[in-house]
Formats: C-alpha cells, structure tokens, sequence
C-alpha cells in the first residue's frame, strides 16, 4: 500500500514547512514578499535576502497541499475498510486550506498578532493530524486479494501496560500542543526577551503580569515545566513498565527531546533570540508532538486482536 508511506512524507514535510516557517520570523522575512499569493506580483521573484525565505515558505506549503491530497486520494482507494481515515483525511485538507488563507492574512494585514498565533496553531494541528494517519497505517501491507489497511498488532506488553501507555503519551502530546500554542503568541506578540532572565522572569518567581508580553513569556515558562515533568516521568515510567525495547527507545526518545528543547529555550533568552535556537525551538517541539503521538499509537495497538491475514508481531514498530 502507498498511502503509509505518502502519510509518512507529509508529516516531514510538515514538520520542514514549520522549521521554515520558524526561520521566516527569526529573520524577520514574513513581509518581505509584501503582497500574496504572489511576491511583487510574480510567482518567481528574485530568490534574494528575505524574500528566499519567505518564498520557499510559500512553495513549500503549496507543496505540502498537493502531498497531502495525494495521500487522501491514496487513502480512500486503499482503506475502504476504514472509512474514518477518509473523513480524517478531508479534515485535515480544510485545516491545510484555512491555514492557508490565515498564512495570506497574517501578509495582507501586516502579521497581527491573533491571526499570526492562529497561523501556526493550525499547522501544528495540521501535524498532529498527519501523524495520527501516519502511525495508524503504519505496517499496513498486502497487494491484490490479500490487502491488509490495518496496522499489525505489537505483543511483548505487559497487563494494561498497552492502554496506560496510549493515555500517558496521548496527555503528554497534549500538553505540548498547548505549550506550542503559548509559544506561538509568545512569538507573534514580540513577547520572547519579555523575560529576559533565568530561571527568574524580571527578578521574581511571578512577575507583574501587566502586558501580554509579559503574560505569555511567564505561561509558556509555566506549561513547559509541566509539559518537561510530564514527559520525564512517562519516560521514568517506561523504563520500569513490561513493553518491547523498541517501543520503549520512543519513550525514552521523547524524553531526550524535552531535555534538548529546554536547553533551546534558555539559549533563546540568552542570545536575545538568535536565528539557530529560536528556529530549532520550533522544531523541536514539532518533533516531541510527533514522537508522543507514536508512543501513544503503539500502547493502542498492544490491543489489537491478531488474526491468520494479520499476525501480532513481538515488537514491531517502523
């Protein structure tokens, strides 16, 4: 089947697509093409300074549209069995097109705050998506007669050590969704040296939250250290829960992702908000999101009867 695979390069496309778009704001390229959909009124503008990342940004996400169409086109010949994929699939082709039009406003408006934030709300949501798609076909096989659109089943978990997996992953996705979003009006209100030390912000544990600056920069601060005990502690969990070592180097991968995007995060403040680690900060994020999301999908399929066409597999994982 091609839909797994086509599932799979949306979601690094996507995950591209917002690295880009991270180094598009970091350079302060997002008006450099002045107009949308074209830049100066061509498609083909002279790929110089801003204008190269802002342009790349713009084609990439034409891109991604027409990948992820693609995948939906593949998807609804080869998973008639499991029409949810289809309808998921059209979700989220609305939240490619709405994502795009919020990219034009954010140009035609000169990048206001709410519609930037929205922005990339959306791709992440758009990610979340993508990976969910991605990791439910994932080691779905079979040519001719004997097509299986399932994932197999993952045996070598212990007794409820499947289910607790699933919801533990799944809450700590969650929770860096939501870190991602402060982050994303951290970003787009100019609120990122708003504290410009650390651990304090302005010298105190809880500073005066008199502006949204202020207030944002303290609640992404707040969300990331729930977010970084949450994810530590599934890893902590993992490391001492009956599961295959494959689906538990995840986890644990998870955890090393969380320790890299804290260290982003502080060399952010520190270098008043340098190119290299505001622009990875993004993409780190975007990387732990897909990752729980994986984590998540694996303790799902612990479940997952096995039947003569699709056989259980101790420990198999992509």
């Amino acid at each position: 089947m091609l839909h797994p695979r086509a599932f799979k390069v949306t979601v690094v496309w996507t995950l591209a697509l917002l690295f880009l778009g991270s180094i598009v704001h970091a350079t302060e390229s997002s008006l450099a093409c002045p107009d949308w959909p074209t830049c100066f009124g061509t498609m083909v503008p002279e790929m110089t300074g801003g204008v190269f990342w802002e342009h790349l940004h713009r084609l990439v996400a034409g891109g991604l549209v027409l990948m992820f169409a693609l995948a939906t086109w593949l998807a609804r010949r080869e998973t008639s069995d499991r029409p949810w994929i289809f309808r998921a699939c059209l979700t989220g082709i609305a939240l490619l097109l709405v994502q795009s039009v919020f990219g034009g406003l954010t140009v035609i408006y000169q990048l206001p705050d709410l519609v930037s934030t929205t922005h990339l709300t959306l791709a992440f949501s758009f990610l979340a998506l993508a990976t969910v798609l991605a990791a439910t076909s994932d080691g779905a096989t079979g040519t001719g007669g004997n097509q299986r659109s399932a994932p197999p089943a993952i045996e070598g978990f212990g007794p409820g050590v499947g289910a607790r997996l699933r919801t533990r992953s799944a809450a700590a996705a969650a929770l860096v969704l939501v870190q991602s979003v402060v982050g994303a009006l951290v970003r787009h209100t100019d609120g990122g040296i708003s504290c410009p030390d650390i651990p304090l912000c302005l010298g105190q544990v809880v500073p005066p939250l008199v502006n949204i600056q202020i207030t944002s920069h303290f609640l992404h601060r707040v969300f990331a250290i729930v977010a970084t005990v949450a994810v530590l502690t599934l890893a902590g969990w993992a490391l001492r829960a009956e599961m295959p070592p494959k689906v538990r180097r995840w986890v644990v991968g998870a955890a090393a992702l969380v320790i890299v995007q804290v260290a982003l995060g502080v060399w952010s403040v520190l270098s008043v908000l340098d190119v290299p680690p505001v622009s990875l900060h993004t993409l780190v994020a975007a990387l732990l999101i897909v990752v729980l999301i994986i984590a998540a999908s694996f303790g799902a399929r612990a479940g997952l009867p096995a039947t003569a066409e699709q056989p259980a597999r101790a420990g198999s994982v992509a």
